[in-house]
Formats: C-alpha cells, sequence, structure tokens
C-alpha cells in the first residue's frame, strides 16, 4: 500500500538525518546555515516535545503503542480509500516510528532543526517531529473538508 510505503520513506528519511547529525556533530554544537533564521544544532531529548516529561520511557512506549495501533486501524479502515486521510496517517506513523525507534534503540530523541521565528527561538527539532506535524495538519484539512461534504 502506497502510504506505508509513504510512512517508510519518511521513517528512513529521519533515521539517516539523525545519523548524520550523531556521526558528524558533537552534542550542544551549533552550525548557522541561515544566521539569525536557520541552524543546525545538535540535541537530545529523552522527554516529550521541549523536553516535557523527560525520562517517562514506560509512558512513551504505552501511548506510542497505543496511538500506533489507532492509526494503523484507521489506516486499514479509511485511510486506503481517502487519499488525504491517508496522507495524514502516513505523516503520523511515519514520524511516531521515528522518535519511538529513538528512544527504544538510543534511549533518547536526536534533534537538530533549530529556527528562529522573528525573535521567537523555536525549540529545537527533527524531521520525525515536522513529520508529525504535517499528518496532524493535514489530518485537520481531511475532517474539515469531510465534515463540510457531510453537511
Amino acid at each position: 500500500m502506497i502510504y506505508y510505503l509513504v510512512a517508510l520513506v519518511i521513517f528512513l528519511l529521519d533515521q539517516l538525518s539523525k545519523w548524520m547529525v550523531i556521526r558528524n556533530m558533537s552534542v550542544g554544537e551549533s552550525i548557522s546555515i541561515i544566521p539569525n533564521v536557520f541552524y543546525l544544532t545538535s540535541l537530545r531529548n529523552t522527554g516529550a516535545a521541549w523536553n516535557i516529561l523527560e525520562g517517562q520511557f514506560i509512558f512513551f512506549f504505552i501511548i506510542t503503542v497505543a496511538v500506533l495501533a489507532v492509526v494503523i486501524y484507521y489506516m486499514q479502515k479509511a485511510g486506503r480509500k481517502q487519499p488525504l486521510l491517508g496522507l495524514s496517517l502516513a505523516f503520523i506513523i511515519g514520524g511516531t516510528v521515528g522518535n519511538f525507534s529513538d528512544r527504544l534503540f538510543r534511549g533518547e530523541v536526536v534533534d537538530f532543526i533549530h529556527v528562529y521565528i522573528v525573535h521567537y527561538n523555536f525549540p529545537v527539532f527533527n524531521l520525525a517531529d515536522s513529520s508529525l506535524f504535517i499528518g496532524v495538519i493535514l489530518l485537520i484539512i481531511y475532517l474539515f473538508l469531510d465534515g463540510r461534504k457531510e453537511k
């Protein structure tokens, strides 16, 4: 199924980017790509977004397995028939598995994308986080369009 292939590609790109950061940068090192806007900054995170719930591996394991089960169920039930829903779920699966594999095999998530928006120093994130964000936005759009179609 094409959507699982999309999820696999997202997972592989996420893991490749993290491997390159681990291999070529020290933790805490930052490389300016666009000064005052975009940096590659090598950080590690044992929590969720912005390092909340730091060190709660069992909690993340249970939540991740539950989320993946629900998302895969919906992929099988409806995602195959609805392209926008299938794509959104693929992004969610790819991002979820990307960060989950970090927690499982490294004990921490590798973050490296560092952006300043105007004067706001946005927390450092990775491709899996981006994929999750895109997947949720696509899901919201799908739900909005689907709700309008039913009316």
